[in-house]
């Protein structure tokens, strides 16, 4: 459940659409609503082509927003201030109170770990040199890397290079981490590392995690509550418990098509609603329409 019930986020008719190449808009979002709150874990999850990656790329100002409002409440706002349509220096403000863990860790080839770590509190603070290097050592500390603080990307394993951008996305100290499928590309064993380590970052800095993936034995690890998107749109939002719940029923208990829909998914069932009769996805057949390899 969350820490509390003050709203960080507010996600209110949030709609986003994208041109094809016939000059057709495709509704990658349709009237997205919800609120995320101070302290909690949501999982944001989803086939390929259901919105995913296109909302965090919204909440975080990469991509302008067709319609709709994204309300954000950080300690210092004494009100919530909408980033649609917000100019580019006053979205830096914003931005510096969260952190983001990409999906292949992004580190800059060329820099040391230390010195990718670094990198924000020397662009975005005026903290002394030896104090950074204070804050270096206790970040690597806290994802246990800091062993391994002079080495180059190109010498770290791929479980090693999100925890360097975990170590990173955490070193301005942020209200909220931003995920995008941070168990991608890992094996189960490292995977359930890094989940260990969103749980555990979590609870010591207090901070909002938004997690973006679809991989459900990591979301079933770290949710709080989860947020199912499907065509754009909002399927359903809940506690961990309902979609365990919904996961482990039979067929014939389910209740209605998206019942059905979320029990194919989360079990991952070739059959049900979400595939038609030559197998092919409703999420493949969005990005066939709209040729966007990931949305």
């Amino acid at each position: 459940m969350p820490a509390t019930k003050d709203v960080v986020i507010s996600i209110r008719n949030l709609r986003k659409s994208f041109a094809n190449p016939d000059g057709e808009q495709v509704i990658v979002l349709d009237n997205v609503t919800f609120d995320i709150y101070q302290g909690e874990t949501i999982v944001v999850m989803g086939g390929s082509g259901c919105g995913k990656s296109t909302l965090l790329n919204c909440l975080i100002g990469e991509h302008e927003v067709t319609s709709g409002e994204i309300l954000f409440k950080t300690k210092e706002m004494p009100q919530p201030r909408n980033i649609v349509g917000m100019r580019e220096p006053e979205m830096n403000e914003i931005r510096k109170r969260f952190g983001i863990l990409f999906q292949s860790g992004a580190l800059f080839n060329s820099m040391t770990l230390a010195e990718n770590v670094a990198l924000p509190l020397r662009e975005h603070s005026a903290v002394d040199p030896s104090i950074i290097d204070i804050v270096v050592t206790l970040k690597l500390q806290q994802v246990h890397m800091l062993p391994h603080r002079d080495k180059l990307p190109a010498q770290l394993s791929g479980g090693q290079k999100k925890r360097a951008g975990l170590a990173r996305a955490t070193v301005l100290d942020p209200e909220i981490l931003f995920y995008d499928e941070p168990s991608a590309g890992l094996d189960p064993v490292t995977s359930a590392t890094i989940d260990d380590l969103i749980t555990d970052l979590s609870k010591k800095l207090s901070v909002t995690s938004v997690v973006v993936t679809h991989e459900m034995d990591s979301a079933f690890r770290i949710a709080d509550r989860l947020v199912m998107l499907e065509k754009g749109r909002v399927l359903k939002i809940g506690p961990r418990a309902e979609f365990e719940q919904l996961r482990d029923k039979a067929l014939d208990e389910l209740a209605d098509e998206n019942e059905k829909l979320i029990n194919q998914f989360l079990n991952g069932f070739t059959k049900g609603p979400l595939t038609d009769t030559d197998g092919t996805s409703q999420f493949e057949e969005l990005l066939i329409r709209s040729e966007y390899s990931e949305i």
